[in-house]
């Protein structure tokens, strides 16, 4: 199922949803159809790629602090690559093992790929011998909703 980018009414993005989600929206009338892709309909819509609030949402939220940690944003934030090697990451790994007292926060987190997440194991990177390529950073919402 492709996610579907919600534009607030003053075009600036929100965050994603699901396509049926999407269809939810334009059906209750609380969304518009922003873009769409040629020649494919779902019932008498077009596939929604975008869609656009019709009432203004005030975020206020969003200019505080920044997302909350979750593995997918950690994922999305390295790009699914991993922070050791660079190949494709499908895991979460902690700097700081949980084990000593590393806990889930976006400072202590990196995609890893399950090669290098076993290699590292229960050690910090230093004693490893792996060190990481990008050091972990807590995103913004508005580095997490342009991806």
């Amino acid at each position: 199922m492709t996610a579907v980018l919600v534009l607030n009414a003053d075009l600036g993005p929100l965050h994603r949803v699901s396509l049926k989600h999407a269809i939810r929206m334009l059906c209750r009338q609380v969304a518009e159809i922003h873009d769409s892709e040629p020649d494919r309909l779902i019932g008498v819509y077009p596939m929604p790629k975008v869609v656009r609030l019709v009432a203004y949402v005030v975020t206020r939220w969003r200019h505080g602090r920044g997302p909350a940690w979750s593995r997918t944003g950690v994922l999305a934030r390295d790009g699914r690559r991993c922070a050791y090697c660079g190949k494709p990451g499908t895991t979460i790994d902690h700097v700081l093992p949980r084990s000593r007292g590393g806990s889930n926060s976006w400072l202590n987190t990196v995609a890893a790929c399950g090669r290098c997440n076993q290699r590292k194991g229960d050690r910090t990177p230093a004693e490893a011998g792996m060190p990481l390529r990008t050091a972990p950073w807590v995103p913004s919402w508005s580095e997490f909703t342009a991806r």
